[in-house]
């Protein structure tokens, strides 16, 4: 490393936050950035650790996970090159691995940094806001569009269903292999959750669209308002295509099945967010009223309950309550749950941030509504009970107003129906089916995950295809 010292030298700077009485007053970015000179210095600190764990997104016994990044990033080298004033080798270094720097860089998790090795006795390296410097120093000097351009056309087509981040990545990938990509996407804009699942004030919409644009600057054709299987049938894109790519996300929603689940006012939370998005989109980053005087109640936390929390309150609502059907965590990390695994500790997220500020603690833990109730069919009230493992204790109940109830409780998998029109009985490990034409990636194959897991698996079923054709070269 340039500067072996860097992480005695320099303290941990993360990117700023804007205060919360500033931010809650618009949809727009809530993370800051760094001047230059102050995210080399960051870059610094990486250190000359010997064994990066901030790349290897290991697991181990008894199925418990070690942090770092599952999708093989070689960080210790590009934080050296941002160091040493190297941007474009850092971006080129960067992106052999990670297609889509613009979305990890704002809203990844980052186990890498909790698998850092300075994270073993202090704050790890600032991984997340580094990376986002690179793609923001690459998209601003052109070099993005440059990187994804093939050097030649091999003349195979192939269709990607879906343009969530395994279907960008599956895409960029395979464009850059010489081969002829159409993406296919039922909503009205590209992206996916990235798109609609994801508030502007984390992931601005101007930076996917940004992304789509690359996309089509690089050869990709992009086909919007199309759900193949309804809109196009399977075997008109079987008899156009040499491959198709299924990478329509875990779609299908958590429900909760209680008496009053018909009253109106209980929603999806990713069906609310897709349309405070289009809100945004269509009227603007204002704060507006949409819910004043509403209370509002969210079922679940991770970062769809807190992104509800924090888009609710932008809408103007009286006030929030957050259940959560988990016991809260520990403030620190336990006896058996060292470094470098996941810290399994009670966090804060923005959201609760700023439902703190306004309104007090809100969120509830060991905790589930048990009951709807409502007056002309409308939401009023939702009666709450505590939990023991996971199931209502008797007794406990209480009743809360309530207007508006987000259901973010996760995802339970794929939709199941477009693969049974194709046929597909059996999905592999290395993302091929029972049928030799069909690929399947991202979510929908695994699960509901992150998004650095979309691109790694984008990433890693392009090869996959990009070899199916290498063989059947050498066959014929």
């Amino acid at each position: 490393m340039g500067n072996p010292r860097g992480f005695i030298k320099y303290e941990r700077q993360s990117n700023p936050m804007r205060p919360i009485m500033q931010r809650i007053k618009d949809f727009n970015i809530m993370e800051l950035d760094l001047d230059d000179a102050s995210r080399r210095q960051q870059a610094a600190r990486c250190m000359n650790c010997g064994i990066p764990f901030c790349h290897h997104g290991l697991f181990y016994g008894g199925g418990r996970a070690v942090s770092g990044c599952p999708n093989d990033n070689l960080i210790p080298e590009w934080n050296d090159l941002v160091y040493k004033n190297r941007d474009k080798a850092a971006f080129e270094r960067l992106t052999r691995t990670n297609y889509l720097p613009d979305m990890t860089g704002r809203v990844c998790p980052a186990p890498c940094e909790v698998a850092c090795v300075n994270a073993l006795n202090g704050p790890g390296i600032t991984i997340r806001n580094n990376e986002k410097f690179i793609i923001e120093q690459a998209f601003k000097n052109g070099w993005v569009v440059d990187s994804g351009k093939p050097s030649q056309r091999t003349g195979k087509t192939i269709a990607v269903i879906g343009s969530g981040p395994a279907g960008i990545s599956t895409a960029w990938r395979l464009n850059q292999l010489g081969h002829s990509v159409t993406v296919y996407e039922r909503a009205d804009r590209f992206g996916g959750l990235l798109m609609y699942g994801i508030p502007n004030m984390k992931l601005p919409k101007e930076v996917v669209e940004r992304r789509i644009q690359a996309m089509r600057d690089v050869g990709i054709t992009l086909v919007a308002n199309t759900e193949v299987g309804k809109d196009i049938d399977v075997a008109t894109l079987r008899e156009k295509y040499d491959r198709i790519v299924i990478c329509t996300g875990a779609r299908t929603a958590r429900d909760l099945q209680v008496p009053g689940r018909d009253l109106t006012g209980i929603r999806q939370a990713v069906d609310y967010l897709t349309d405070a998005t289009k809100s945004v989109l269509q009227n603007g980053t204002e704060a507006t009223q949409t819910l004043k005087g509403q209370h509002v109640v969210v079922l679940g936390g991770g970062d769809t309950g807190n992104d509800c929390i924090g888009t609710a309150i932008r809408q103007g609502c009286a006030s929030v309550t957050q259940l959560e059907i988990s016991p809260s965590l520990p403030a620190e990390r336990t006896a058996t749950n060292q470094w470098p695994e996941w810290p399994m500790v009670q966090k804060n997220g923005y959201g609760q941030q700023e439902a703190r500020a306004l309104f007090g603690d809100v969120t509830t833990y060991s905790a589930t509504a048990t009951r709807f109730f409502g007056k002309n069919g409308a939401l009023r009230e939702v009666e709450v009970s505590e939990t023991d493992h996971f199931k209502p204790v008797p007794g406990s109940q209480k009743r809360i107003k309530a207007d508006l109830v987000l259901l973010a409780m996760g995802f339970t998998g794929a939709e199941q129906w477009l693969f049974d029109q194709f046929g597909i009985t059996k999905v592999n490990d290395n993302y091929t089916t029972n049928d030799s034409q069909i690929f399947v990636a991202g979510d929908s194959r695994r699960g509901p995950s992150l998004v650095i897991w979309g691109i790694y698996e984008g990433r890693t079923c392009a090869e996959k295809i990009n070899a199916s054709f290498e063989v059947l070269t050498a066959e014929v």
